[in-house]
């Protein structure tokens, strides 16, 4: 078939869907509803993987954290005793054991969480009162690798003192400052006592419902002055300077932890180790099923989109028998006018798949601002939704052409 021949066709098949716009509307609007929800499912998802891989990730592949361990069930008829806390006492003991220890180079972080629900202020500037407190050692910007804006964080020795000092979130520089104002070296209240900014933190957006920009860090003294520590646990990061190393590191760690937990010979862990890239595996993995289920969703919508793309073309074909008749008697070979019926539901298909994908990209995107989790756009499935709309345009439209090129065209032109 010659490339004019084809255009002409493809002319005939955009007249003809114009001539019956009602109906070409309609399964363009259910093909486009079936990729909708697969690409803005898929678009949602994505966004929070990126995001998952953003806020561990950036912890680094050469990081593990120790947390107490989670318990639950029963045992032997008897409800399991929950698992005593990480204490500020534990964290110390911890430190100055893998100090001393010259057989691995390791570094370790401590925080504790304060609260969620503290109110910052500035003069007559306050903000709402969801803002998190977090109190923290002298190396906990570089082992968490959480950047800054501006300022500086705690060195070593604050970190292990109370003083009047603080990094804040970019959140909280915009409700307290105006935006030619520089925050650092300015004194803000915080629970009746001022402190001092000394760091901005780089704009990070939120992770798992809490806004990573709305946070403020202390040290550790002033947060357990402030906020107490009483049986809250404190969590612990370690990193290495050498990804390999993890392995011999996590065991250094183990045994130091359990000796300043006690734990008895034999028994398990009281704590738990986790490193960053297996948690976000994990995570994503947990995903998946998201993914999985949009997948689901679209192509169950696409099945019925086809069903009504066969109906629309079957009726197309018993209202253009005279048409077919004519092109027929004029030389319209039975391949012509089975390409030119099979072109009719490829745009058809293809006009809703790309309705749905533009429509998809908006929504996930706009769920994934809503959740403050990066702007993304999955090429793959992209390209997936459009290769599905292809194959549910030509399995649904190959029977109503075949049958208009069966048609004998003495019977279509005697036709009615």
């Amino acid at each position: 078939m010659s490339r004019s021949v084809f255009l002409e066709q493809v002319k005939v098949a955009i007249r003809s869907i114009k001539g019956q716009a009602l109906r070409t509307t309609l399964t363009v609007g259910i093909i486009g509803m079936g990729i909708m929800a697969l690409i803005a499912m898929v678009t949602a998802t994505e966004s929070l993987k990126a995001n998952i891989v953003q806020e561990f990730s950036s912890i680094g592949t050469n990081t593990f954290t120790i947390k107490p361990k989670r318990t639950g069930g029963i045992t032997h008829g008897r409800r399991k005793a929950p698992t005593d806390p990480i204490s500020y006492d534990n964290v110390r003991r911890f430190t100055k054991s893998i100090m001393s220890n010259k057989q691995v180079d390791l570094t370790t972080s401590a925080s504790i969480f304060a609260t969620s629900t503290a109110i910052i202020s500035r003069g007559t500037k306050r903000t709402d009162p969801n803002s998190q407190i977090l109190g923290v050692d002298g190396n906990y910007l570089k082992v968490s690798s959480i950047p800054l804006s501006e300022g500086r964080g705690f060195t070593s020795i604050e970190g292990e003192q109370s003083p009047a000092m603080i990094v804040i979130g970019s959140k909280i520089v915009s409700k307290l400052f105006e935006e030619w104002e520089e925050p650092v070296g300015e004194d803000i209240m915080l629970k009746g006592s001022r402190y001092r900014i000394i760091g901005v933190l780089e704009s990070r957006g939120s992770g798992f419902g809490m806004s990573q920009d709305n946070q403020c860090l202390i040290t550790i003294p002033s947060a357990r002055r402030q906020f107490s520590d009483k049986n809250r646990s404190y969590s612990l990061v370690c990193s290495v300077e050498k990804t390999e190393n993890i392995p011999y590191a996590t065991e250094i760690a183990t045994g130091a932890m359990r000796m300043v937990r006690k734990d008895a010979p034999g028994k398990d862990s009281s704590f738990e180790i986790s490193q960053s890239n297996s948690l976000v595996d994990t995570m994503i993995e947990a995903t998946s099923g998201i993914t999985i289920a949009a997948a689901v969703i679209g192509i169950i919508t696409l099945f019925g989109a086809g069903i009504g793309l066969m109906n629309i073309m079957l009726v197309s074909v018993s209202e253009r028998t005279r048409e077919i008749g004519t092109r027929k008697s004029l030389g319209a070979s039975a391949r012509a006018i089975r390409t030119q019926f099979l072109v009719e539901v490829i745009i058809i298909g293809q006009l809703g798949g790309s309705v749905g994908i533009l429509a998809g990209l908006g929504l996930g995107n706009l769920i994934a601002i809503f959740f403050e989790t990066p702007f993304v756009i999955p090429w793959i499935w992209i390209f997936i939704g459009l290769t599905l709309c292809m194959i549910t345009s030509i399995a649904s439209g190959y029977y109503p052409a075949r049958k208009a090129a069966l048609l004998d065209p003495i019977d279509a032109l005697g036709r009615t």
